[in-house]
C-alpha cells in the first residue's frame, strides 16, 4: 500500500462498536471485494470493500472477517481468514499478509488461511442462532454485478436455512457515519493532498490547455503524495461542459475567457476527499462570472453554518433552497413571478441549482449515513452549492468538506485550499 500504516486501535474500536450492537448469540461475516475482470487476463485495480476495511484494516482480496462476541472461546470471537501466501505468490504478485502481519494491521489474534473457512464457520453455526449478512443498502446504490458478498449470502442461505438472519448494514450506516478522530485525520490527509494538486493547477492552467492535461497534473501530484489517485472519476469541465453535472470526458481544450469547473479530489488510505473549485482559464474572472461566483460562495458559507447536531438533512436542503432563491433573484436569473408560481416539488431555483448541497463522506465519497436521522457531531459532510447557466456558457460549483462539531460552526477540512475569487486570481497571475 502507498499509505502509511494505520494504528490498529482504530479497527479494534470499530469492531467493538459493531459487536456491541449485535443480537445475542449471533455471528457476522464480512467479505472482501473481488478483483473484477476486464477481458482476456486483464483486471481492474483492486479496491477493498469498505466494510471489511473499516472493521479490520485488511486491504487485500480473498479475505473474510468473522465476528462472534459470545463464542464459547475467546479465540473464536474475532477471526480473520486470508488467502495463504507463498514464495511463488510473493515473486509474482508481491507481498501478501502473513498471519503475524495481519495481527499487526488489525489487532485480531486468530488468523486462519481461507481453506479453513467452511470448517470453522460450520463450528460457529452450531453455537449460534443468528447470522448477520452484509448487503449494500446505500440510498444511491445501483449494483448490477454479483459481488463476493452476494455469492456468500446465496451459499449461506442454502447451507444454513434454520438460522435467523439479521442485517449488518443498518449498524454500519450509523457507525461509519460518525467518525473517530483517526478517521478525520485520514480524511484531512486526503484533503491536504488535494490541496497540493489544486495549487499545482493554479500555476499551470492557461488558454488552450486541455482538460486531460489538467487531469494529468492532478494524478501526478496525488500519487507522488502517497495517494492511489482520484477518490472518484474526475470532472474537469471547461466552458459549457460545466453544465453537464457529471461530465467526465475531460477531452476538450480550454479557451480564453472561459471558466473550468473542477470536481476533483484525492483519496488516502481508502478515505475520500471531495473538492469543487471553479477557476478562470485566463486567470481573471469577468464581472459577471465573479458576481455568480461570489453568490455561490455566499450560499456555501451560509449553508455550512447549518450543519449542526440535530439538523435533519431534508429540512437543511429546504433552507439552502431559500438561500439559493435569494441569490438567483439578486443575479437576475429569477424574478418574483418565478418564485410565486413555482412548483413546490421542483422550486424555481432548481432551474439553476438542481442537485443536493451536502452528502456524507468518508471511506466512500458518498459515504454511509441514514438521511432521516438527525446529524451528529463528528459526521463529515460536503457543502457544494452551484449555479449552472447554459445560456451564458458557464457553471460554477464550490465545495468543501466539513466536520460537524458538538457546538459552534463545522470545522472545514479544506480551510487552506484557496476559494476566494481574488486569491485565486492572484495565485494564477503570480
Amino acid at each position: 500500500m502507498k499509505y502509511h500504516s494505520i494504528d490498529r486501535n482504530l479497527f479494534i474500536k470499530n469492531r467493538a462498536k459493531f459487536m456491541a450492537q449485535m443480537k445475542p448469540n449471533s455471528v457476522a461475516v464480512f467479505n472482501s471485494n473481488d478483483i473484477y475482470p476486464v477481458s482476456a487476463d486483464s483486471t481492474l485495480p483492486f479496491a477493498q470493500h469498505r466494510d471489511i476495511f473499516y472493521l479490520s484494516g485488511v486491504d487485500q482480496e480473498e479475505s473474510i472477517l468473522l465476528l462472534f462476541p459470545e463464542a464459547p472461546y475467546e479465540t473464536q470471537r474475532e477471526i480473520l481468514f486470508l488467502k495463504e501466501t507463498s514464495e511463488h505468490i510473493a515473486i509474482w504478485e508481491g507481498e501478501k499478509l502473513t498471519k503475524a502481519r495481519a495481527f499487526e494491521v488489525s489487532g485480531i489474534k486468530t488468523v486462519y488461511w481461507l481453506t479453513d473457512f467452511h470448517k470453522i464457520l460450520n463450528e460457529m453455526m452450531t453455537y449460534s442462532e443468528t447470522i448477520y449478512i452484509n448487503t449494500n443498502e446505500h440510498y444511491r446504490a445501483a449494483v448490477e454485478t454479483e459481488t463476493r458478498e452476494d455469492r456468500f449470502v446465496k451459499w449461506w442461505k442454502s447451507k444454513y436455512p434454520a438460522h435467523q438472519v439479521a442485517k449488518s448494514n443498518p449498524i454500519l450506516q450509523r457507525l461509519r457515519a460518525v467518525k473517530e478522530s483517526e478517521e478525520i485525520d485520514l480524511i484531512q490527509q486526503a484533503c491536504q493532498i488535494t490541496e497540493k494538486g489544486f495549487r499545482r493547477l493554479l500555476s499551470f492552467v492557461n488558454p488552450e490547455v486541455t482538460e486531460y492535461e489538467i487531469e494529468a497534473e492532478l494524478i501526478h501530484e496525488f500519487v507522488r503524495n502517497r495517494s492511489k489517485g482520484f477518490a472518484y472519476t474526475p470532472i474537469i469541465a471547461s466552458g459549457n461542459n460545466a453544465n453537464v453535472l457529471h461530465y467526465i470526458e475531460n477531452n476538450q481544450q480550454c479557451h480564453a475567457g472561459d471558466l473550468i469547473l473542477l470536481d476533483v479530489a484525492a483519496e488516502y488510505a481508502n478515505y475520500s476527499s471531495d473538492l469543487s473549485r471553479t477557476i478562470p482559464v485566463s486567470g481573471t474572472y469577468t464581472a459577471r462570472q465573479k458576481a455568480v461566483y461570489n453568490a455561490v460562495l455566499k450560499v456555501k458559507n451560509e449553508a455550512t453554518k447549518m450543519l449542526t447536531p440535530g439538523t435533519l438533512w431534508k429540512e437543511y436542503h429546504v433552507e439552502v433552497g431559500k438561500l439559493m432563491t435569494s441569490a438567483l433573484l439578486d443575479l437576475g436569473l429569477l424574478d418574483q413571478a418565478d418564485v410565486q408560481n413555482e412548483n413546490p416539488d421542483w422550486p424555481a431555483y432548481k432551474k439553476y441549482f438542481m442537485h443536493g448541497t451536502s452528502h456524507h463522506m468518508g471511506l466512500d465519497t458518498h459515504d454511509y449515513g441514514l438521511l432521516h436521522e438527525p446529524m451528529k457531531a463528528n459526521m463529515v459532510f460536503t457543502v457544494e452549492p452551484g449555479i449552472y447557466i447554459p445560456a451564458e456558457g458557464f457553471g460554477i460549483r464550490l465545495e468543501d468538506n466539513v466536520v460537524v462539531q458538538q457546538s459552534g460552526e463545522p470545522f472545514n477540512l479544506m480551510r487552506n485550499i484557496p476559494i476566494e475569487a481574488d486569491e485565486i486570481e492572484s495565485l494564477m497571475h503570480r
